[in-house]
């Protein structure tokens, strides 16, 4: 540097040369040398750089040979140390700083780096511009050495506490044996427990069984760790003996383990610890851990991999004793559904329990299906409060209570009441939601009764779902305490080829997200799936239980009364119509139009349209319930469209002769009008108004008015 208002090429220390000590004095230098602390002087206008005795022999230099240069100093840098200690002056200097600190290393002629730290203050001349550097130099190496090993212990007991975080919060969330072995051996395992590979070996009886495995390890190890307790193995030998083993080398490991000398050649790993598993003087097993470099375990290193054992054995004893009691609460659960459900004739039912994920994996969700007199089956869903084995008992007792009541006939309203009165008697402060229906298959007449539950989806032969209302009343337990046990039943009627759907709250419940959207999420799944009932209990539970996550328990039931196809040379549809859907009556037209333009028989539509909606109307208006219709093709050679509306009406149709101001009394008279011939036929607790629409025969003309036949 030439010029003050160039970057210094180097930090220099330095002290008037006139100071410095004759080359004979021994005594001196060697008091410099001990205290390796010098002083120097730089003048930045000519260039100088003034330093004693002391701080040459801090640079390694020698007295005699110096020639205050600066560059003389600065050379014997190498370049990394150079640039950061010129950019060191050069930001003080030009930055208007006073003073300025930094450690560099400077090489020694044995070969050996020393730590020097300067450390000097600038002096100004008018107008600020830097005129002189003056500072001292000094061996910083045992300062440096020592706060680099505490900084290097630091940083390894820092990344020891992050090993002990980290594998406890992986196991805190760890809830069966198997959540533990999956938080050792999945993404990360072993890297968070500080190691590159893992055995994990638990104590079944008298044997050990090796249950995880993950990274570097004895290859033969399933062979090696399974098995009977053998001390010639160093599990077995950590189990038996309840003392670690900490192997820095492989020589090591087949000196105190013979037996694994012909596996020596195969081991990818150069150290390993053997850890007992205890949890409450209790014996469990053994963890391994191995590492691909050489360690020496030192204490620090012993003592986390005791801790890290520690925390392992406690995760195990609390998954094992979880498992032990989900496997009492499963099995007590398992006992309390029925076994089987049995076939019935004129349908298919298909059943489906899902326990939840979380808690002990029990809860008091139930579904059954009931023989009843006359060829007729009860069925019912039921939920009762909570998710343990206390309301898995209650869901068992009041199933066979139910059951019972259902068997002795009674109506579906007093088996709900007794069943509540039942769950009240039982002292217990939980209650229970359910939906109970008798089905009658050969008729398709179903009476359904709530208690508190979702009512039942109702999946038509078009694939449209409909959500009947039905009345409902209290859950049960509750009703009784408020001494309401009214149970109103309501009547729905399944045409062939209907699906009636029964669930619990844990298939339509997403946390977060109003149930609302879960149940038409599950009304969108049963129009999309597939016919039959087992098909469509598949359906859901891939669905919805994979969509929800499987918080809660579900107990699902789906009933599907056979279908009635006809031929294809005599097709037949049957459609049911509530009297609460504003949009049935539009809907039947609709589809029969649309069944006939199929069935290649267009021409009769516009007529079977007319016909369908003035029967529909005149139930939907003057009875209190839905209809059924059904649309069939008579088959040859009377090729002729029967059209049928059934309703729980006994009254019968009766022609009038309306006035020209009447609104109504017509409807018979367009049935004439629009129809080959039309009647009435008793059906159960009903009728049903019939007509055939297409060409006329010569008997038609010889059978006696509509009306006097009705």
């Amino acid at each position: 540097m030439t010029d003050h208002d160039r970057k210094p090429s180097a930090p220099v220390p330095s002290r008037p040369l006139s100071e410095r000590g004759h080359h004979g004095e021994t005594a001196t230098a060697e008091r410099l040398v001990m205290n390796r602390t010098g002083s120097f002087e730089w003048d930045l206008d000519a260039h100088t750089l003034d330093i004693d005795e002391a701080g040459l022999l801090v640079f390694g230099l020698d007295p005699r040979t110096f020639d205050s240069r600066p560059e003389a100093l600065v050379k014997r840098l190498e370049r990394s140390e150079r640039t950061r200690l010129n950019r060191a002056i050069g930001e003080a200097i030009k930055g208007g700083r006073n003073s300025y600190s930094v450690h560099i290393r400077v090489p020694l002629d044995d070969g050996t780096d020393q730590w020097t730290h300067i450390q000097a203050r600038i002096l100004r001349g008018d107008g600020g511009r830097a005129r002189r550097v003056i500072g001292v130099v000094r061996d910083a190496t045992a300062e440096v050495t020592h706060s680099a090993f505490v900084q290097d212990l630091e940083e390894r007991r820092q990344r020891q506490t992050s090993i002990v975080e980290r594998t406890t919060s992986a196991l805190a969330r760890a809830v069966t044996v198997d959540d533990v072995t999956a938080a050792l051996t999945g993404p990360g395992g072993p890297a968070r427990l500080g190691a590159d590979g893992l055995a994990l070996g638990l104590v079944e009886n008298t044997a050990l069984n090796v249950i995880a495995l993950s990274g570097d390890r004895l290859e033969a190890l399933d062979e090696l760790g399974s098995g009977g307790l053998d001390r010639r193995f160093p599990l077995a030998d950590a189990v038996l003996s309840g003392r670690p083993r900490f192997l820095t080398s492989v020589s090591g490991l087949v000196h105190r383990y013979p037996v694994l000398a012909r596996y020596a050649g195969g081991v990818k790993f150069r150290a390993a610890a053997y850890l007992p598993l205890v949890a409450q003087a209790r014996s469990l097993g053994a963890l391994a851990l191995f590492y691909r470099d050489s360690t020496a375990f030192n204490a620090d290193e012993r003592n986390l991999c005791l801790g890290l054992a520690a925390i392992v054995a406690q995760s195990l004893q609390r998954a094992r004793l979880f498992d032990e009691e989900r496997e009492f609460a499963t099995g007590l659960q398992a006992t309390m559904l029925p076994r089987r459900i049995q076939e019935i004739e004129g349908g298919e039912i298909a059943v489906r329990y899902h326990a939840a994920w979380s808690g002990r994996q029990v809860g008091g969700d139930w579904y059954d299906v009931i023989a009843l007199p006359k060829n007729r089956c009860g069925i019912v869903v039921g939920d009762v409060q909570g998710h343990d084995t206390h309301a898995a008992a209650i869901m068992g007792q009041l199933r066979i209570a139910l059951r019972a009541y259902a068997a002795e006939g009674h109506p579906p309203s007093t088996v709900l009441a007794r069943a509540s009165r039942f769950l009240a008697e039982l002292d217990t402060e939980r209650f229970a939601t359910c939906t109970y229906a008798q089905v009658d298959l050969a008729s398709g007449t179903v009476r359904v009764v709530r208690a508190g539950h979702f009512g039942p989806l109702i999946r038509h032969m078009d694939d449209r779902v409909g959500s009947p209302q039905v009345r409902g009343g209290l859950p049960l337990g509750i009703s009784t305490d408020f001494e309401d046990e009214e149970y109103p039943e309501t009547r729905l009627d399944l045409v062939p080829g209907e699906t009636l759907v029964l669930y619990t709250d844990g298939l339509v419940e997403e946390p977060g997200v109003d149930i609302d959207t879960g149940v038409q999420t599950l009304i969108h799944e049963v129009s999309a799936g597939p016919a039959g009932a087992q098909a469509l209990a598949d359906h859901l539970s891939d669905r919805l239980w994979e969509r929800w996550g499987s918080g809660d328990d579900v107990a699902l039931l789906v009933l599907r009364r056979s279908p009635d196809p006809g031929s294809p040379r005599a097709p037949r549809l049957h459609q049911y119509i509530h009297q609460a859907d504003p949009e049935g009556l539009s809907d039947a037209r609709t589809i029969v139009r649309q069944a006939l333009t199929d069935w290649n028989m267009a021409e009769m539509a516009d007529a079977a349209e007319l016909a369908t909606g003035e029967l529909l109307v005149n139930v939907l208006l003057h009875t209190e319930g839905g209809a059924v219709l059904t649309l069939e093709v008579l088959p040859e050679p009377t090729r002729r469209v029967r059209l049928a509306v059934q309703d729980r009406s006994s009254v019968w149709p009766r022609r009038r002769s309306p006035g020209e101001t009447a609104t109504s009394g017509r409807g018979l008279l367009l049935l004439d009008a629009v129809t080959t011939r039309w009647g009435v036929e008793p059906r159960g607790e009903g009728k049903a108004v019939w007509c055939e629409i297409g060409p006329s025969t010569p008997s038609d003309s010889t059978r006696p008015p509509p009306a006097e036949r009705a």
